[in-house]
């Protein structure tokens, strides 16, 4: 598959239907198809800082009544592989808003999976399940959400293309409980330059409410130039800005994500 054929096949992600919602600010993160091996355990820093948001709450990445200008936001992932093709995880979503002190925003708790040997398919399948629980209304309007992630990859060569549709429903608790499923994606395409820095770009975006469309230019689409690779002792790295590609996306984001699988080992191997 060529470079061009790539590059549209992540271009089709930012002309989709009109919608708006959400994306997860404290986690830019593209999922790929493999998963924790069992008995691995992993710790993970995700971290965005955003110098050009903006001033109201519920605009840009901010999701209740604290603005995006200046938040520094942090989530703290332990992950664990149950076998070779199932891990779990846990979260706790920390935020520092406005040079504030730094407050607790809420917890997500997630089991991931892979589908079928890799390369036994034309394409890597995996799938995701999430629970997410925030602290309202300061950081988002909804209490409680449930969130669905198809998991999609496939290698050209020395290419990596990643893609994650992204269905979140608000559950049980809060004003849009009633609602249907949310629309989003994560994406990613990296070329494997080096082991210790390979190149990329990576697109988030949220499509809003399945049935009810709102214009173009109130959806959150951006793409981040980033680069990755490995440090000395297995820590992992992704970093790199993200550029909001409309009026209701904020204007820049930097996101720093570290992985200390390695460092930390299989604890509970047998």
């Amino acid at each position: 598959m060529s470079i061009r054929a790539i590059v549209l096949t992540a271009a089709l992600l930012l002309i989709a239907a009109n919608a708006s919602a959400q994306v997860d600010p404290f986690e830019f993160e593209v999922y790929p198809y493999q998963t924790e091996g069992k008995g691995m355990v992993e710790l993970e820093s995700l971290n965005s800082f955003v110098p050009n948001g903006h001033n109201h709450g519920d605009d840009g990445t901010s999701a209740g009544t604290i603005p995006s200008q200046d938040m520094y936001r942090t989530a703290f992932e332990l992950t664990y592989g149950i076998t070779d093709h199932v891990e779990v995880a846990g979260y706790i979503n920390v935020a520092h808003p406005n040079a504030d002190s730094f407050e607790y925003a809420g917890s997500k708790f997630r089991v991931r999976g892979s589908l079928f040997e890799q390369g036994e398919l034309p394409v890597d399948l995996g799938w995701y399940l999430e629970l997410e629980w925030h602290r309202t209304p300061q950081y988002d309007d909804n209490q409680l959400e449930l969130e669905l992630k198809p998991i999609i990859e496939k290698d050209f060569r020395k290419f990596e293309l990643c893609l994650n549709p992204i269905f979140e429903k608000s559950v049980f608790v809060g004003p849009n409980k009633n609602r249907g499923f949310e629309f989003g994606y994560a994406a990613g395409i990296y070329y494997d330059y080096l082991r210790e820095i390979s190149p990329g770009l990576e697109f988030y975006g949220a499509l809003g409410l399945i049935d009810d469309n709102d214009p173009r230019h109130d959806q959150q689409h951006y793409i981040f130039p980033v680069l990755k690779g490995e440090l000395p002792h297995g820590i992992e790295y992704n970093v790199g800005p993200g550029i909001g590609l409309t009026r209701g996306s904020d204007r820049v984001i930097v996101k720093l994500n570290l992985e200390l699988e390695h460092f930390v080992g299989s604890l509970f191997k047998d």
